[in-house]
């Protein structure tokens, strides 16, 4: 592997996940605001917003492979970030019981040094279970749904909210393992 990789996210997940492949790559959390697009579709506002987080921190580097990434939910057309608090995670909760969604996960790869850049998303369907008040009470409680998207984190106690996913359950909690291979082997980066 040649080019350093900058991972243009704070996020404690998608850190976890590049570790998890082996990945040697450094932090570089940006500071882009995470404004929505309405007017975009879902994917190119994931895909939008990644950008926009890999071109902040590209700014700030002369070299390496900048990674950014962003993570929306979308049901019936509305998108759910990160909840403000209890009572707005207690409202995406409830909507999404019972109920289908799409996780969609922006990704933006550029190259600092020559400006070269690729980017893409995934989409995963979750079906929650029917949630009882009590139930989303309860997992409020946690404190695990108020840094999240849609109020949950699937790779934590959110799996118990999840009765069936199709597709990519790693784009589910931050990152498409599959799609990030794909992207990275056009830079000339081989995980394997």
């Amino acid at each position: 592997m040649s080019k350093k990789i900058i991972l243009a996210s704070a996020s404690p997940r998608r850190k976890h996940l590049l570790l998890q492949l082996g990945l040697d790559f450094t932090v570089d959390p940006s500071g882009s605001e995470e404004s929505i697009h309405l007017h975009l579709p879902p994917n190119l506002i994931a895909v939008t917003l990644a950008e926009n987080k890999a071109k902040d921190v590209a700014r700030r580097h002369k070299d390496g492979l900048i990674l950014g990434a962003d993570t929306i939910v979308v049901i019936d057309g509305l998108i759910l970030g990160k909840p403000r608090d209890k009572e707005q995670a207690m409202e995406m909760l409830s909507r999404l019981s019972g109920r289908w969604h799409s996780v969609y996960t922006g990704i933006a790869l550029i190259d600092a040094k020559t400006g070269g850049q690729i980017k893409d998303y995934e989409e995963s369907k979750v079906k929650f279970k029917n949630l009882s008040q009590r139930e989303i009470e309860n997992y409020i409680n946690t404190g695990e749904p108020l840094d999240k998207a849609g109020a949950y984190g699937i790779q934590g106690k959110g799996s118990l909210l999840v009765e069936k996913i199709e597709g990519c359950y790693y784009n589910i909690v931050g990152l498409p393992l599959f799609k990030l291979n794909t992207l990275l082997a056009e830079f000339g980066i081989e995980i394997l």
